[in-house]
């Protein structure tokens, strides 16, 4: 599934082409993705003018006037500006044509993905309820020690809860305990003040660094330009399970904490 780096990436891509532009007509060639897109939809934004493309999570918003489109790119989604001619393919389920000429077109394979509505002053369900943006004021380590007192689950698990802080998902999660030198088996409520602190520096520093690269090359995952990211190939963790770790040489553990593969250093994360 893209994560933050992966959306956030999308969204630096796209907004150049959308901003200012006029929305001419939404094309919808399948209504049956995670939820089903709204018949009204079209209607909603024919003729609207994008104010902005903002990120919020691994949701994009896309503003006009009314309110705002809300596109989440699911586990295999993907968003590309295209000329108006371009012949879709299959799994390209809607298109947003503009007045330039210009089509973004949404193609989501496993049709995960979604395109939803939230009227201007309007809290969609969806976005209701998300914590901090990792990148932004109002997230440090001594929120998450907050948070985490009396919590049972492990620390990964903590991380990954969106309620906590938002976009951190099962990639940028292992590799930001890894530089931390946390445990991710650790119950969230017994790792210290000082170390959470370690924790929110590494995830900032983890998820600017993968922005800056262009995300993580993942098998479905490809940029509006075409190119996979490149952060992949600098992960210290996430898919190196029996390796040895880049610091010490111990091989890496890997284990499912939550449902979901997680490695780690038996001895460089306590």
């Amino acid at each position: 599934m893209p994560e933050l780096p992966e959306v956030e990436t999308t969204r630096r891509g796209i907004a150049p082409h959308l901003v200012g532009r006029r929305i001419e007509a939404l094309t919808v060639r399948n209504r049956a993705l995670r939820w089903p897109v709204s018949r009204a939809l079209p209607g909603r934004v024919r003729g609207q003018r994008v104010e902005g493309v903002r990120r919020r999570a691994k949701y994009l918003l896309i503003r006009t006037e009314p309110g705002e489109l809300i596109v989440h790119l699911g586990m295999s989604g993907s968003l590309r500006v295209l000329g108006r001619g371009t012949a879709p393919r299959a799994h390209d389920h809607v298109d947003l044509e503009l007045d330039s000429g210009q089509v973004l077109r949404f193609n989501d394979p496993r049709r995960f993905g979604c395109w939803l509505w939230q009227p201007r002053g309007r809290t969609h369900a969806v976005l209701a309820g998300l914590g901090p943006e990792p990148l932004e004021e109002g997230f440090d380590g001594d929120l998450l020690w907050k948070l985490a007192q009396g919590r049972r689950a492990p620390v990964k698990n903590f991380l990954m809860d969106q309620r906590v802080v938002v976009g951190v998902g099962n990639i940028y999660a292992a590799e930001a305990l890894f530089r931390a030198g946390i445990d991710p088996r650790r119950a969230a409520g017994r790792v210290s003040r000082e170390r959470y602190a370690a924790l929110a520096d590494a995830v900032r520093a983890i998820l600017a660094h993968a922005i800056e690269r262009g995300g993580t090359t993942l098998r479905d995952f490809l940029a509006p330009d075409g190119e996979p990211g490149y952060f992949e190939q600098e992960l210290l963790a996430y898919g190196r399970g029996g390796e040895p770790c880049r610091q010490c040489g111990t091989p890496l553990r890997e284990l499912a904490i939550g449902q979901r593969a997680s490695v780690w250093c038996p001895r460089c994360q306590r």
